[in-house]
């Protein structure tokens, strides 16, 4: 299937777009806001396109045309105010939704975070970011689209294991950026992920397994 990734150029974002890019069954658009990231893709051979989450929800649709599934990677990133936080993961999350139903994209892969779907274990410092998820996440449930909701712990910089462990609910901890990306990828064609929220950290099964056994 044809991907389009929604922020491209982030952490995880980037590991998802080369993991595709390189992948035998799936190819890959990545979506960005930047000329100078849009070079980065194309100097690289990875096909782009230019758009903002903050634009319209028909700048968005056009950017997906002709695509399969839509990965949901994007983020106002940990410096800005909560006004971006919900502009971004929130109403962009839901513009990216409405867009895919627009053009017949049925798949739709979100990054979340980890236990947004539980107000108690919510960070007090991180409040308005999770309120942002929580909602977007809910939107996605409750559209027709066929989805995925991945809620990953604490995001890591080390190389990954391909070992995690998925479920509803976990406890506290921490997972690499580049199994979250692996985990992204799996999930794309695994019908046991279909219409699924669950909770992701490091663990001892291989991603595969982890996803069958959900």
């Amino acid at each position: 299937m044809k991907v389009l990734v929604i922020g491209a150029n982030g952490q995880v974002g980037q590991q998802v777009v080369n993991m595709l890019h390189e992948h035998d069954k799936h190819t890959v658009r990545a979506m960005v806001r930047k000329q100078e990231q849009w070079e980065a893709f194309q100097k690289k051979g990875i096909e782009s396109v230019l758009a903002d989450l903050e634009g319209t929800v028909d700048e968005i649709a056009e950017a997906a045309k002709g695509c399969d599934a839509i990965v949901f990677s994007a983020g106002s990133g940990g410096h800005t105010g909560a006004d971006k936080t919900l502009l971004v993961d929130l109403d962009g999350a839901v513009k990216a939704m409405e867009a895919a139903e627009k053009v017949g994209i049925k798949r739709f892969v979100m990054v979340s975070s980890f236990q947004a779907h539980n107000r108690e274990n919510w960070p007090e410092n991180l409040k308005p970011y999770y309120v942002a998820k929580h909602y977007a996440d809910r939107m996605l449930m409750n559209s027709r689209l066929n989805y995925t909701i991945i809620r990953p712990g604490y995001l890591r910089s080390e190389k990954g294991t391909g070992l995690v462990t998925a479920a509803e609910n976990l406890h506290g901890g921490s997972i690499s950026r580049e199994d979250v990306a692996r985990t992204i990828v799996h999930s794309l064609d695994e019908p046991n992920t279909y219409k699924k929220a669950f909770d992701l950290m490091s663990g001892d099964t291989e991603i595969a397994e982890a996803l069958k056994s959900l």
